[in-house]
């Protein structure tokens, strides 16, 4: 009858979060990474095969749990689709300013080289863009955004502010930069600026 694992690979995961989001992938140790998760050496060879695999399933749970977190009210709310965009970049702002974010620093460190950090950023950021489609979308059917608004190029930009706070946050270190970007390509678009244009 084969063992059953002595460690929870979801508690791994998470631990590990930390490491590579204060270190970065080549500052980070094995030693440290395997005293730090308490991860028996040869389970951790077993289970990942490499430091890159490690980082990979690392990656993709930190998107799993924390972003897909802050996405959560981008989809909950159904009435209020510039309030529900409004809360995401409070979320998604609160977990940065406490950590950065991972993704934007995997992107930075090893997007060029690294298809899978590719394609776990591509999926995030393309469903994320979604998500503000709706938003908008439902924006423009309770009258908050104007009718002629390209809802696709606005998502696109606010996709693009997401991954430019997690890089402003840590070189301005505040909160109302990001808030008043994102509301100022809300304010450019709503409904009362249809007579100023």
């Amino acid at each position: 009858m084969p063992k059953q694992a002595q460690y929870n690979i979801n508690d791994i995961l998470s631990y590990a979060v930390e490491i590579f989001t204060e270190q970065g992938f080549a500052s980070a140790s094995m030693e440290e990474i395997i005293a730090r998760t308490q991860f028996n050496r040869r389970a951790f060879y077993l289970e990942f095969k490499s430091k890159r695999g490690f980082l990979h399933a690392v990656l993709q749970h930190y998107v799993d749990t924390q972003l897909s977190r802050c996405q959560e009210s981008l989809v909950a709310r159904r009435e209020t689709g510039t309030v529900a965009i409004d809360d995401y970049f409070r979320a998604y702002y609160s977990l940065i300013s406490e950590q950065g974010c991972l993704l934007v620093d995997c992107i930075s460190e090893l997007g060029r080289s690294d298809e899978q950090v590719q394609t776990i950023a591509r999926h995030y950021y393309d469903s994320l863009q979604l998500c503000f489609i709706a938003c908008l979308e439902r924006a423009q059917k309770h009258q908050q955004i104007r009718p002629d608004v390209n809802i696709e190029a606005i998502a696109l930009q606010l996709t693009c502010f997401t991954q430019g706070f997690a890089v402003s946050s840590i070189l301005q270190d505040g909160e109302d930069d990001v808030l008043i970007a994102m509301r100022q390509v809300l304010s450019s678009v709503a409904l009362n600026q249809e007579a100023d244009t």
